[in-house]
C-alpha cells in the first residue's frame, strides 16, 4: 500500500498518464522515467523515517532498485507495444502513399518524421546526388541515387506515388528534370517551404506544398551590383509611374530597400495604389511617400507632381500592355503608351530629372500589332529626346529596358490558365506552336534596377530571356502539377491567334545587334537611331489625331513612322496591302 501510494503521487505530480499513447515518443519515455524515479525517491524517504523511528525499513532497497528498473522497461515498452498495434491497424485500413524525399540532410529528416506521422503516407527512402551518402541509411529509410538515369528505374521499383523536394536551392535545370520524369510516371511532385516560412518554427504536412509552374520557370536571379544601385538611390528623389502594377509595385518593394529620401508614386488604379500603400507603410524605412492617384496624360496634373517634388530619378512602368484590347482602342494605346510617354519624358527634361528608365517590352520588335508599335514608338522618342538633350547640354539621361513576359503578372497567361484549371477546364491556348519568353517579375525589376545604374543615356537594354516557351506544353505541365491528365482529366482548347498576336517574340529585330556590358545577362540593342526634330514631327501629329474617328489614319501614321510594323490577324492589314 505504502509503495502504491508513493506510485499514485509521483503519477500525479509528473502527469505521465496524459500522453496519448499512440503517439508516444521521447518526451514520454522521459516522463515515464522520471515518475519512476520519483517514486523510488518517495519510497526511499519513507524508509529513512521509518528507519530513524526504530521500524526498519518498510520496502527493502533491492525492491525499490529492482522496481525501477523493470517499471521504465514494462510502461514504456508497452507504450510502444500499444502505438505499433495502432499503426499497424491504421496502415491496414488506409492505402498509404509512397513518398520519395529529395534530400538526406537535416531538412529531409525533418520531412520524414512529418511524414510518417501521417496515416496516408510512408517514406520509402531518400534520394541524394552526394556520393558518400548514396546506399547508406538514415533514420530507418535507404539513401538512393538521386541521378536521373537510376530515378525512372526506381520510381517503379519502390511503386514511389510522390516525390517531396527539400533542398532550399535546387538548380533549376535539375528541378525540371525531376518534374518532367514524375510527369511522365505519373508520380507527383511537391515542395517544403524555406525553414523561416515554418508555423511557429515547425514543418506540418499541410505547409509542404504542390510545385508551382513559376517555380520551374524562373531562372537564377540576377546579381546586382548592390553598392551602386545603393549609391544611385540613397537619399534621392524617385517617381515611379504605374507604380499599383506588377513590374511598378515591385519596383517601389525594391527601391525602398535602398532608402531613398522621397518616393513618389503614381497610378490610375485606386485600390491597386491602396493596396501597395498599406504594404510599404510596414516597411523598415525612413523614406517619406507620397501617393498620387492620376493618369499619366493629364499634363496639368503631371506637371503638378514635378513642380511640388522635383524627382532625382524616374521610373516610368505605367502603361497599356494587352495586345488584343488595344487592337480594338489604339486611341488609349497613343494616348497612354506614345503621348504619356512623351508627356513624362519631357517634364523630366524641364524639372531636371537626373536618370529617366522607361520599361518597354519584346513586342515592340517588328510589332505585328497596335500595343507593340506604340512602345516602340515610345523607345524611339526617348532615345532620340536623349541625343538632342545631351547635344544641348542638358542633364536628364534617358535609358529603355526591353524584356518578355512576366510570371504571374496582371493578365499574363499563368493566372488565366490556374483559374481555368480549377473549374474544371477547358485550358484555353490560341495555337499549338505560339512560344513566349517568360521571367519572373523580381529578375525583371532587378533589371530595371540595373538599367538605371549602368545606363549613360539612350541604351536599350535587353535581357538574356533564356529559351522560349511553347505555350501548349506550359498548359500540360500545368496541368500535371495540378493532379490531372491532360485531354482526359482537362481539355486543351485552341482558339486561334488573336488580333494582332505573333507565334514568337523577338528581343532583336532583323537589322539589331548587341552590346555587352559588364553584366554577362545584359546586353545593350544596337538600334536605328532617329533625329528628334524628326521624331517630335511624328509624335505631334498624334495629338491632332487621338480624337479623330478614323483609326485607320492614326494606325497608317504608326506604320509610317516603324516600317517593320506589319499587321497580323488584324483589320489593319489592309494598311500593309495599300504599301
Amino acid at each position: 500500500m505504502f509503495y502504491t501510494g508513493c506510485g499514485i503521487v509521483a503519477i500525479a505530480i509528473t502527469s505521465s498518464y496524459k500522453g496519448i499513447i499512440r503517439y508516444t515518443g521521447l518526451q514520454d519515455g522521459v516522463r515515464i522515467i522520471t515518475m519512476v524515479f520519483l517514486n523510488a525517491v518517495l519510497v526511499s524517504i519513507g524508509n529513512l523515517i521509518f528507519f530513524y523511528n526504530g521500524q526498519g525499513n518498510m520496502v527493502p532497497y533491492s525492491v525499490i532498485v529492482i522496481s525501477f528498473l523493470s517499471a521504465s522497461l514494462i510502461l514504456f515498452n508497452y507504450r510502444l507495444l500499444v502505438k505499433y498495434i495502432f499503426s499497424f491497424y491504421r496502415n491496414a485500413i488506409f492505402k498509404k502513399q509512397r513518398v520519395l524525399i529529395f534530400g538526406a540532410g537535416q531538412t529531409g529528416i525533418v520531412t520524414r518524421h512529418v511524414i510518417d506521422s501521417s496515416p496516408r503516407t510512408q517514406t520509402v527512402g531518400f534520394l541524394e546526388n552526394d556520393r558518400n551518402k548514396i546506399g547508406k541509411v538514415l533514420d530507418g529509410a535507404k539513401i538512393y541515387d538521386a541521378s536521373f538515369k537510376e530515378l525512372e528505374f526506381l520510381i517503379k521499383e519502390l511503386s514511389a506515388d510522390e516525390i517531396i523536394i527539400t533542398i532550399k536551392d535546387l538548380a533549376l535545370d535539375v528541378k525540371n528534370e525531376l518534374v518532367d520524369i514524375c510527369i511522365r510516371n505519373q508520380v507527383k511532385v511537391r515542395m517544403i517551404p524555406p525553414v523561416e516560412k515554418w508555423v511557429r518554427g515547425e514543418l506540418s504536412i499541410n505547409q509542404i506544398k504542390e510545385v508551382n509552374i513559376e517555380d520551374l520557370l524562373g531562372r537564377e536571379s540576377i546579381k546586382l551590383d548592390n553598392p551602386s544601385v545603393q549609391h544611385e538611390l540613397q537619399g534621392k528623389k524617385v517617381l515611379i509611374t504605374g507604380a499599383a502594377g506588377s513590374i511598378g509595385s515591385e519596383l517601389v518593394r525594391q527601391v525602398i530597400r535602398f532608402n531613398p529620401e522621397l518616393l513618389i508614386l503614381i497610378d490610375q488604379a485606386e485600390s491597386d495604389l491602396y493596396e501597395i500603400e498599406r504594404e510599404i507603410r510596414q516597411a523598415e524605412s525612413w523614406t517619406k511617400i507620397v501617393l498620387y492617384l492620376a493618369d499619366i496624360t493629364n499634363k496639368d496634373r503631371v506637371e503638378a507632381i514635378f513642380r511640388a517634388h522635383t524627382p532625382d530619378t524616374v521610373f516610368h512602368a505605367a502603361a497599356y500592355k494587352h495586345v488584343p484590347m488595344m487592337e480594338s482602342n489604339p486611341v488609349e494605346a497613343v494616348l497612354c503608351n506614345i503621348l504619356g510617354t512623351k508627356l513624362l519624358a519631357d517634364l523630366s527634361v524641364q524639372y531636371g530629372v537626373r536618370k529617366f528608365v522607361m520599361i518597354s517590352t519584346d513586342k515592340a520588335v517588328n510589332p505585328t500589332n497596335v500595343m507593340g508599335c506604340s512602345k516602340r514608338i515610345a523607345e524611339i522618342y526617348v532615345q532620340s529626346l536623349n541625343n538632342h538633350v545631351s547635344s544641348t547640354g542638358g542633364k536628364t539621361s534617358f535609358v529603355t529596358t526591353r524584356f518578355g513576359n512576366v510570371l504571374g503578372s496582371n493578365g499574363s497567361v499563368i493566372p488565366l490558365f490556374k483559374k481555368q484549371i480549377q473549374v474544371g477546364g477547358p485550358v484555353t491556348v490560341t495555337h499549338p506552336e505560339v512560344t513566349r519568353y517568360f521571367m519572373t517579375i523580381p529578375e525583371a525589376c532587378q533589371l530595371v534596377l540595373e538599367a538605371g545604374t549602368m545606363g549613360k543615356g539612350g541604351e536599350i537594354f535587353i535581357f538574356d530571356m533564356g529559351s522560349a516557351i511553347k505555350i501548349s506544353d506550359l498548359a500540360k505541365k500545368m496541368i500535371y502539377l495540378s493532379g490531372f491528365e491532360p485531354h482526359k482529366d482537362i481539355e486543351i482548347v485552341y482558339t486561334g491567334l488573336r488580333e494582332g498576336e505573333k507565334l514568337y517574340e523577338e528581343l532583336l529585330n532583323n537589322f539589331e545587334d548587341t552590346l555587352p556590358t559588364h553584366h554577362k545577362k545584359i546586353m545593350i540593342a544596337k538600334v536605328k537611331e532617329h533625329a528628334y526634330d524628326e521624331v517630335n514631327r511624328y509624335v505631334d501629329l498624334f495629338h491632332d489625331l487621338v480624337y479623330d474617328a478614323n483609326e485607320l489614319k492614326m494606325v497608317a501614321l504608326m506604320k509610317e513612322l516603324v516600317p517593320e510594323y506589319k499587321s497580323n490577324y488584324s483589320r489593319y492589314e489592309i494598311l500593309d496591302q495599300r504599301n
